[in-house]
C-alpha cells in the first residue's frame, strides 16, 4: 500500500497534540525564570566569597561545551528577588555528568550561603525531569547572585545548563505536572507490555517479543532518565544514573530495530538489508553496554558513541522504509507513521549532541517522546498485522478446504469420487446398506447423443441421487456410469424410489434412460466388509441386468455374495 504524506507529518502531528494538550509550564519543562550564566574555569585555590563578587571576570560568550572537562565557577546573573517564608526561592539547573557541585549564593547584606553535595553528584537534589534543585535560605535581604563550583565536568553538553529561578510553589507545579506526564508513560507502557507479552504467548510471533523488549526497555528508560530512580535509590550516584540511561537506550534501540526486522515480510530483508539491519541492531546494542562501560573513565568518548546510536537507528530505518514501499509491503503505511517520530527524534539528537541545536529539556527527553507514539503506534501495527495474519489464515484454510473438496470430489457431477467415498465409508458403526446403481445400455445413450449429451445424463442422474437420499447418506460416482449410494439401516432408501424418480425425469433430448440397481446390507468396519458389501451388492446389480435391467435386485445376505 501507498501512502500519500511523509510519515513524518503524521508522527509529529500526533506529538503535537500530545504537547499542546500540556499546560505552558510543563511545555517549558520547568517553571520560573530563566537565568543568564557565565563560566570561569578553576585554576586552583580560586576564593568563592571573592569571586562570586566580580562577575566581571566570567566569559559569558564562549559556549560552554567548547570549554572541556575539567572544575569550573558558573555564575548567574543578577537576581534582586528575595527568598521568603511565603514565597521561598529555589535554582534550578539540568542533570550532567558531574563529580560533585557547590551552590553559593550571595546576598544584598553581602551574607553568602554555601550547599555542597556529596561522594553522590547532585542524586539528593534531583526532581522529575532530572532537573536538580536547590532552596535558597529565606533571608530578609535579597539574593544578589548565585553562583556554582563544578567539580569533574564532563562538558559534553556544558556546564550548567537550564538554569531558572523558581518559587517552591512553581517547582512544587512542575513536579506534579512531570509525575503526570511520567506515569502516563510508565502506564501506557507497562498496558502494552502486559497486553502484547500475553498476545505473544498465545500467537508466538517473533515481533512480539520484540516489541515485548523494545517496550519493557522503554519503561525501563523512562524511570531511569526522568529522575524517579534518583527517589526510589538515594544512594546512587547521579552519574551512575546517566550511565544507566546510556545503557538502556542502547538496548532499548536494538530492540526496536529488530522488531523492525521481524515485522515486515521477509522479501523486505532479502540480501544486505537483512544483515545490515540485524547487524546494526546487535552493534546499538553492543554500543550501549560499552558506554556503560566506558562512561566513568572517557565519558567524552562514549557519548561519541552514544550519538552514534542515534545515527545508526536513522541510516538503517530510511532504507528499511524505502525498500518496504518500493516492494509493496501491506505493513508500511502504519509502520512507517509509528517509526517517524523516532526517525525525527534520532536526527534531532544527533544535531543536537553535535551543537548544531541548542540544548532543550525536551529535547533531551525526545527519546521517551517519540518512542512512546512509536510503541503505541506499533501497537496499532501489530493489531493490523495480525488482522491481515488472520485473514491470511482463514484464505488458507479456505483454499485447503477447496483443494480437500477438489481431491474429493468427482469433476464431472459433483459427487464424491471413489477414492474420497471409501474414506467415509469403511469404519461407519452399525449395519450398513449399499446399492449400486448402474445406467442401462450408456454406450447407447453415448452414441445418440454424443459424449457432452452422455455428460449430461450423468450430471442429471447424480442431482437426482442426491435429492433422493437422506442427509446422513454417502454417494459417489464409482466410475463411468456405476454410482453407489450408502446409508445406515434406518435411513435407507428404497431402490424402487430410485428408479421411478429416475423414469419420471426429464433427459436431454428427451432420451429415455433407465438404471438396474443392487443392494446388500451388512457392517463396514473394515476393509474386508467393504469388500463383502460391495460383492454382494455387485452380484445383485447382476441379476437385475440379467432379469431385463431398469429393476432392482437385493443380495440374501452377505454369504450370498
Amino acid at each position: 500500500m501507498r501512502f500519500r504524506l511523509p510519515s513524518a507529518f503524521f508522527a509529529w502531528l500526533f506529538l503535537s497534540f500530545l504537547f499542546a494538550a500540556l499546560p505552558a509550564s510543563a511545555q517549558r519543562a520547568d517553571a520560573g525564570r530563566e537565568l543568564a550564566v557565565c563560566v570561569l574555569r578553576d585554576t586552583g585555590g580560586m576564593n568563592p566569597a571573592q569571586l562570586i563578587q566580580h562577575p566581571e571576570r566570567f566569559d559569558c560568550k564562549t559556549p560552554q561545551h567548547k570549554m572541556g572537562s575539567g572544575d569550573y565557577w558558573v555564575i548567574s546573573e543578577d537576581i534582586g528577588v528575595r527568598s521568603r517564608s511565603r514565597e521561598p526561592l529555589n535554582i534550578r539547573w539540568a542533570s550532567l555528568w558531574q563529580q560533585s557541585v557547590s551552590v553559593h549564593a550571595l546576598y544584598s547584606d553581602g551574607r553568602m550561603s554555601t550547599v555542597q553535595t556529596g561522594s553522590r553528584g547532585i542524586a539528593p537534589w534531583i526532581q522529575l525531569g532530572a532537573i536538580a534543585e536547590v532552596p535558597l535560605p529565606r533571608l530578609t535581604s535579597k539574593v544578589v547572585r548565585v553562583m556554582w563550583h563544578v567539580e569533574g565536568a564532563a562538558s559534553v553538553r556544558g556546564i550548567v545548563l537550564g538554569a531558572r529561578l523558581a518559587t517552591g510553589e512553581q517547582s512544587a507545579r512542575s513536579n506534579l505536572m512531570m509525575a503526570g506526564i511520567y506515569a502516563g508513560f510508565g502506564g501506557l507502557c507497562l498496558a502494552l507490555l502486559v497486553y502484547n507479552f500475553a498476545l505473544w504467548g498465545a500467537l508466538r510471533h517473533r515481533f512480539q517479543l520484540w516489541y515485548c523488549l523494545m517496550v519493557a526497555g522503554l519503561l525501563g528508560y523512562c524511570f531511569t532518565s526522568s529522575g524517579a530512580f534518583a527517589w526510589a535509590f538515594p544512594d546512587v550516584s547521579n552519574n551512575s544514573r546517566l550511565q544507566l540511561n546510556y545503557l538502556q537506550i542502547g538496548l532499548l534501540s536494538g530492540a526496536a530495530l529488530m522488531f523492525a526486522r521481524t515485522f515486515f515480510e521477509e522479501r523486505i530483508f532479502t540480501g544486505w538489508l537483512g544483515r545490515a539491519t540485524t547487524g546494526i541492531a546487535a552493534m546499538i546494542a553492543g554500543a550501549g553496554v560499552v558506554v556503560w562501560a566506558a562512561a566513568p573513565f572517557a565519558i567524552r568518548v562514549a557519548d561519541w558513541i552514544f550519538t552514534l546510536i542515534f545515527l545508526g537507528l536513522a541510516t538503517v530505518v530510511v532504507p528499511m522504509l524505502w525498500r518496504a514501499w518500493r516492494l509493496r509491503s501491506n505493513y508500511l503505511w502504519l509502520f512507517a507513521i509509528a517509526w517517524g517520530a523516532p526517525i525525527m527524534a534520532a536526527v534531532l539528537r544527533i544535531l543536537g549532541n553535535l551543537h548544531v541545536l541548542p540544548w532543550s529539556f525536551w529535547l533531551d527527553n525526545s527519546t521517551i517522546l517519540s518512542m512512546t507514539a512509536e510503541a503505541l503506534l506499533s501497537s496499532v501495527a501489530i493489531a493490523y498485522r495480525i488482522r491481515l495474519l488472520s485473514l491470511e489464515r482463514d484464505r488458507a484454510m479456505e483454499g485447503e478446504e477447496y483443494a480437500r473438496r477438489l481431491a474429493e470430489t468427482d469433476p464431472l457431477t459433483g459427487l464424491l469420487n471413489r477414492r474420497a467415498f471409501l474414506e467415509k465409508a469403511i469404519g461407519r458403526p452399525g449395519e450398513q446398506v449399499l446399492q449400486i446403481a448402474d445406467l442401462d445400455h450408456f454406450k447407447r445413450v453415448n452414441d445418440t447423443l454424443g459424449h457432452d449429451g452422455g455428460d449430461e445424463v450423468l450430471r442429471v442422474f447424480a442431482r437426482l441421487l442426491r435429492n433422493a437420499v437422506p442427509t446422513g447418506a454417502l454417494v459417489a460416482r464409482m466410475g463411468g456410469e456405476e454410482f453407489a449410494i450408502l446409508a445406515s439401516q434406518d435411513e435407507r432408501v428404497e431402490a424402487e424410489t430410485i428408479l421411478a424418480r429416475l423414469r419420471g425425469t426429464r433427459m436431454p433430448f428427451d432420451v429415455k434412460v433407465t438404471a438396474s440397481i443392487g443392494t446388500c446390507t451388512g457392517p463396514l468396519s473394515t476393509e474386508p466388509e467393504w469388500k463383502a458389501l460391495y460383492r454382494g451388492a455387485d452380484k445383485a446389480l447382476f441379476e437385475a441386468k440379467s432379469a431385463g435391467r431398469d429393476r432392482a435386485r437385493v443380495a440374501q445376505g452377505l454369504a450370498a455374495a
